[in-house]
């Protein structure tokens, strides 16, 4: 089998960088919103995003009339019948199981039977999702890390169920891309969330329970390991409310200490602090060139 054509689900942060690598590798894309207005505020940053590397042509690959190219193989549509013809179906949505499970559920019926089915979730059991159709056998995980034309790496994921050629082919798609695809399976958390979600929860107990400031830690963490960015930076960025989620998914899976949400963490999001998005976090963003932090 190739993939020709690929159909992204959603596009949103995620979303919309999955559709713009994938056309930028020189595939066509249709991308499936629920309303036209998410549909143009994606392309809006799809088309923010490509000028900017087009500036630098030298250092990105892309020129001009690269970006001018790769904008153009980018379709969207609010129907689900436009990614009948589709090889391989990227999922993006909500961070839902119930809606994932619903929506590839309906796609099943529409999109032809060789097409792989994949999702985006960082969390969520694949089989799961997968037992909502009847192809959980050409269904993967295809993780991808935001911002995602940036950032190199995808997962792919295995289930129990993953027939072996169309596991391949999604690995090479990911090469496709310009990525560089690790192999995992389906346990919770995949590789990077299973590492990287207790050290962050684990920052959290550490100023809980007076071991640094917030900024001590995060320089420590910074310079003492060469990380690029600290772990409250980090969360912010994540997001905290992502975050929380992704603690109780894990916590439910494992019931480890280690994956559970420290009481913080929970009172940020119950204030409406998700970090760099909403303004505040565990910094104040009011000037975001400038965070301050909020304790």
């Amino acid at each position: 089998m190739t993939i020709k054509k690929v159909g992204v689900l959603g596009c949103g942060l995620m979303g919309s960088g999955i559709a713009q690598v994938s056309a930028v590798a020189g595939y066509d894309v249709t991308v499936l919103e629920q309303e036209q207005k998410f549909l143009d505020k994606g392309f809006a940053g799809i088309e923010k995003s490509l000028a900017k590397f087009a500036e630098k042509p030298e250092k990105t690959g892309i020129t001009p009339e690269k970006a001018k190219e790769s904008r153009a193989r980018i379709k969207g549509t609010t129907s689900q019948k436009d990614l009948a013809d589709c090889d391989i179906i990227i999922e993006a949505i909500i961070e839902n199981v119930d809606v994932k499970k619903r929506t590839f559920a309906e796609l099943d019926a529409i999109v032809k039977k060789d097409a792989i089915f994949a999702s985006n979730t960082s969390s969520i059991s694949i089989t799961e999702v997968a037992a909502a159709t009847r192809r959980a056998e050409r269904f993967v995980g295809l993780h991808f890390f935001n911002p995602v034309p940036l950032m190199k790496l995808v997962e792919v994921v295995r289930t129990i169920a993953t027939d072996n050629a169309a596991f391949e082919i999604a690995y090479e798609f990911g090469k496709s891309l310009g990525k560089v695809p690790v192999r995992t399976s389906d346990k919770t958390g995949f590789i990077v969330n299973r590492l990287l979600v207790p050290y962050m929860l684990d920052a959290i107990r550490a100023y809980e329970e007076g071991v640094g400031s917030i900024p001590d830690i995060d320089n420590a963490m910074k310079l003492g390991c060469g990380y690029p960015m600290g772990p409250f930076t980090l969360l912010d960025f994540v997001g905290l409310d992502t975050t929380y989620y992704i603690t109780h998914v894990m916590f439910d899976e494992f019931r480890e200490r280690r994956f559970a949400s420290p009481p913080l963490l929970k009172r940020l999001v119950m204030a409406g602090w998700y970090g760099r998005k909403s303004g505040k976090g565990f910094y104040d963003y009011a000037d975001p060139a400038n965070p301050v932090p909020c304790f």
